[in-house]
C-alpha cells in the first residue's frame, strides 16, 4: 500500500526544491558547468552574462514550480520582439539551467521544450562586390600612405590583415592568431594553416587560444598571390623571430585585439565615407566568390564549416539572376511559328 501511494518522482539529492527560487538554481547550474569544465572560458563567460542580464531580471522573483510552458513561451516571445538574437542566447541558457533541474531531479519536466520555435526574417548575406572590395583596398592604402591624418600613425598592417582575410575566409580572430610557423610562402602553392584563434576575456589580457572556434576550423588552405604578397611583406617587416612570434601584433610583440582591429576599419572606412565594412564581411564575400565559381561545398570546406546550411543561411549571398539557358529552352519549346 505504502508502495503505490510513493510518487514516482523522488525528491533531488540537492537541497533544492521545486519551492525554491530561481537564483538559486542559477547558482546551482553556474557551478555544474565549472565541475563539468566541458566549456572554453568565453563561453563560460557569455552564458553567465546572458543569464544574469537577459533572463535574471524576469525570473528572479520566481520559484522553479512558478516557471511554466506559457510563462517561458511569453518571455522568449517578448524577448524576441526586442531582438532575435538577444531571445536565442535568453532560450540557450534558460533551457540548459532548467534542464539541470530535471536531470537532478528537481522538476519533473523542462517547460522550454515545448515553448514556440523562434521565427527568424529571412535576410541575404552582405558580400561584397568587386568594385566595392577595390574601394576598400583604395581607402586603406590612402590611409596607410600617411595622407590622412587620423589617429595613431599607421603601420601597414590593417592592409595586409585584410588581404589575409580575402584570401582565407578566415575569421578575424583567426587571423590575428597566425603565427610564423603556420606559414608556408616559399612552397609552391603558398600555404596557411589556421590552427588558433585570439580570445580576450573580461580583466585578462588577449592571448592566443591554440585551436579556432570549432575542431572543423582547423584547417591548412593555399593562398591566392595578393594573400601570400602581403604575408611576404609582413615577414620581411618582422625580420628573424621565433617560430611561434605571431604574424600581427603589437609593436611589443602582444596580440592584436579582433575590437581594435573592427575600430580602426571603421574609422578608415568612415573617413573614406564606405558604408557596411566589417572584418565578417570579408568572410562572406570570400564564400559567396567561391560558390560562384565552384559551389556551396567548396565554400564550406574553405571556410571550415561542417553543414552546408550554416553557409548558405549567413555567408552565400544569392544571385537572383537565373541562368539565361532557361531562355534557349523555352525559345526551343514555344517559339512562334
Amino acid at each position: 500500500m505504502k508502495l503505490s501511494e510513493r510518487s514516482l518522482f523522488q525528491g533531488s539529492f540537492t537541497a533544492l526544491t521545486p519551492g525554491s527560487g530561481f537564483p538559486a538554481l542559477v547558482e546551482y547550474w553556474l557551478e555544474d558547468l565549472d565541475l563539468e569544465d566541458r566549456l572554453s572560458p568565453s563561453t563560460r563567460e557569455l552564458y553567465e552574462r546572458d543569464m544574469r542580464t537577459l533572463v535574471l531580471p524576469t525570473f528572479a522573483e520566481l520559484t522553479l514550480r512558478e516557471i511554466g510552458v506559457a510563462r517561458c513561451d511569453r518571455f522568449i516571445k517578448q524577448l524576441a520582439k526586442q531582438s532575435y538574437s538577444r531571445a536565442k542566447h535568453a532560450r540557450v541558457v534558460l533551457r540548459l539551467a532548467l534542464a539541470l533541474a530535471v536531470r537532478h531531479e528537481i522538476i519533473p519536466r523542462n517547460p522550454m521544450d515545448h515553448i514556440s520555435r523562434l521565427h527568424r526574417t529571412p535576410s541575404t548575406p552582405d558580400a561584397l562586390t568587386v568594385a566595392e572590395v577595390d574601394a576598400v583596398r583604395a581607402a586603406v592604402r590612402h590611409w596607410e600612405s600617411g595622407l590622412s591624418r587620423s589617429g595613431p600613425r599607421p603601420d601597414g598592417q590593417l592592409g595586409q590583415i585584410i588581404e589575409v582575410m580575402l584570401g582565407s575566409s578566415a575569421r578575424i580572430g583567426e587571423v590575428l592568431a597566425i603565427r610564423r610557423c603556420d606559414v608556408d610562402v616559399a612552397g609552391s602553392p603558398p600555404t596557411l594553416r589556421i590552427a588558433g584563434t585570439i580570445v580576450t576575456r573580461r580583466g585578462e589580457p588577449a592571448h592566443r587560444q591554440d585551436h579556432p572556434k570549432t575542431a572543423k576550423s582547423r584547417r591548412t588552405m593555399a593562398l591566392p598571390s595578393y594573400a601570400a604578397e602581403a604575408v611576404r611583406q609582413r615577414l620581411a617587416v618582422m625580420g628573424e623571430r621565433s617560430p611561434d612570434a605571431l604574424l600581427f601584433c603589437s609593436r611589443n610583440g602582444t596580440p592584436l585585439t579582433p575590437n581594435n582591429v573592427r575600430r580602426q576599419l571603421r574609422r578608415v572606412m568612415k573617413l573614406a565615407e564606405i558604408d557596411g565594412v566589417t572584418p565578417h564581411a570579408f568572410r562572406r564575400t570570400v564564400a559567396t566568390a567561391v560558390n560562384e565559381a565552384a559551389g556551396v561545398n567548396l565554400a564550406a570546406e574553405l571556410l571550415g564549416h561542417s553543414d552546408t546550411k550554416i553557409t548558405i543561411a549567413h555567408y552565400i549571398r544569392r544571385n537572383e539572376m537565373v541562368n539565361p539557358a532557361t531562355a534557349d529552352i523555352l525559345d526551343e519549346a514555344f517559339r512562334r511559328t
